[in-house]
């Protein structure tokens, strides 16, 4: 059975609330799950220790087992301690695709026979 630690999604409309459990990675998101080993509330600060509350000894114990954290349990887990999370390093996700390149490129130069269509009369005015 392949076991993941993830999110599992509670709380009304507009008001996330999520419990960090370990589920069957078949199962779905709210649905059935094995433990329940923490929660996370989004809603409270970045600085309030009541925003993720994790049973790091629980993680541990299912990550030895073989649990896969999602990206981001995988996060809280490295913050608390329980398992470093290898850093990312995307090079090119602040790259423009090919459409905003080309918009750009037809933007400068409509921007450029503008800016000649302005001087041309300038010039002829003064001759």
């Amino acid at each position: 059975m392949a076991l993941s630690i993830r999110l599992s999604r509670g709380g009304s409309k507009k008001r996330p609330y999520y419990r960090i459990v370990v589920a069957d990675a078949r199962s779905p998101r709210d649905g059935r799950f094995i433990e329940k080993i923490g929660t996370y509330n989004p809603l409270l600060g970045k600085e309030d220790e009541k925003r993720v509350v994790l049973d790091a000894e629980r993680a541990t114990h299912w990550l030895g087992v073989g649990a896969q954290p999602t990206d981001r349990v995988a996060r809280f887990l490295d913050k608390a301690g329980v398992k470093e999370r290898a850093a990312r390093s995307n090079p090119t996700k602040g790259k423009p695709g090919e459409k905003a390149v080309e918009r750009a490129e037809e933007r400068a130069e409509k921007a450029k026979a503008a800016e000649e269509a302005a001087n041309a009369p300038a010039e002829t005015a003064e001759a």
